[in-house]
């Protein structure tokens, strides 16, 4: 079994406009000040209470901002629909596939690899986007954080997902991690495998590097080959 693992904000879908549309909720809930434009996007990857502790939000407001931070991203239609103008959606919908991975993804589908969402959006979040997108035909596992946060880290999404599918290295099963934040190269290390970069994504300038991606490419119509060589080599 050869396994794609896939991120999903910055690798298959540009969603910082939901993001940080239910950011800026999230901080008017916890009544503090909204961080700059360039700051909201380094929320974009990381599980969202880490960020907000990163930026000192206090121990005691974080529960409240994750909460405010879920509803408007995840139920409440208050964003206008870049898709559908005029339309009311949540902040999980305020987002594009970027242009082309659709035909990276069936490419990959057709060659016979298991293609996998590994994401620090919470599981039942990451399913309806998926669904929502159009990409369920061509992927077999959507993983992601849990409910009660025993699983947060790309590591933990990494290792579930390897549980739900019977992974073993030892039998000679084989994964790629394929992302575009530092928290992709770091999962994959600890989990150990190689993290493929998307210079596309939200990643700051040499942040895939610095954490030890095996390769970064600039243009989703790389993704397929890329990948093809990886496991030809392996």
């Amino acid at each position: 079994m050869n396994v794609v693992l896939l991120d999903l904000d910055g690798t298959l879908t540009r969603s910082e406009q939901g993001i940080i549309a239910a950011l800026k909720k999230s901080y008017e809930a916890m009544e503090l000040p909204v961080p700059d434009q360039t700051e909201l996007r380094r929320f974009i990857g990381p599980p969202i209470s880490e960020s907000f502790r990163r930026n000192d939000v206090p121990e005691e407001l974080v529960a409240v901002g994750v909460k405010a931070f879920r509803d408007y991203y995840g139920d409440l239609a208050v964003f206008d629909d870049p898709n559908n103008p005029g339309h009311k959606v949540p902040g999980k919908y305020c987002s594009t596939l970027y242009p082309g991975i659709m035909d990276e993804l069936q490419k990959l589908h057709d060659a016979g690899y298991r293609l996998s969402v590994a994401s620090c959006k919470p599981e039942y979040q990451a399913i309806p986007v998926c669904e929502h997108f159009g990409l369920s035909p061509v992927l077999d596992d959507v993983f992601g954080a849990s409910r009660d946060g025993k699983v947060k880290s790309k590591e933990q999404v990494i290792l579930h997902g390897f549980d739900e599918l019977g992974f073993s290295k030892a039998h000679g099963d084989q994964a790629l991690m394929v992302g575009d934040r530092w928290t992709d190269a770091d999962g994959a290390k600890a989990a150990g495998l190689d993290c493929l970069g998307c210079g596309w994504g939200y990643a700051e300038p040499g942040e895939l590097q610095e954490h030890g991606v095996y390769r970064v490419i600039d243009h989703v119509d790389e993704l397929a080959d890329a990948v093809e060589e990886y496991f030809l080599r392996r």
